[in-house]
């Protein structure tokens, strides 16, 4: 969309840094969000750096009940996130299996300004049950 990319280790290379342009944000990122917070994000944007294409690990990497496995995982799915669908989330709940998932109906990819008390309703209760 109108995102723009810098290549700070010359043209050729992959980009090293994006930042969001206000279409793109106000269609993907805070599509659900109150105008007035979409045109401050826009105002205070800054370039987001990019993964390097760092080649993956050889071993497999194993995780054990008494590290990974001990903590508490609670996922909060946004159901309109148009960066991350829902489709998405799920996956990754079903990859990295949590303890419990919550919905945040009607959130966008930025349930603290889409959906704020509904957020914090569910940061409470897990709060609550987990401590």
């Amino acid at each position: 969309m109108d995102s723009t990319y810098t290549f700070d280790d010359g043209p050729n290379n992959q980009p090293t840094s994006i930042l969001f342009g206000p279409n793109f944000m106000a269609s993907k990122l805070y599509q659900l969000s109150p105008p007035e917070d979409l045109t401050l994000a826009v105002l205070l944007a800054r370039p987001h750096p990019m993964f390097k294409d760092v080649a993956l690990p050889n071993e497999v990497v194993a995780v054990s009940k008494e590290r990974y496995g001990s903590i508490d995982r609670v996922y909060i799915v946004c159901d309109q996130d148009n960066i991350m669908k829902e489709d998405l989330q799920r996956w990754m709940i079903e990859k990295y299996p949590t303890d419990e998932e919550m919905v945040i109906s009607g959130s966008d990819h930025m349930p603290m300004v889409s959906k704020p008390k509904e957020l914090f309703t569910c940061l409470q209760e897990i709060a609550d049950k987990f401590t």
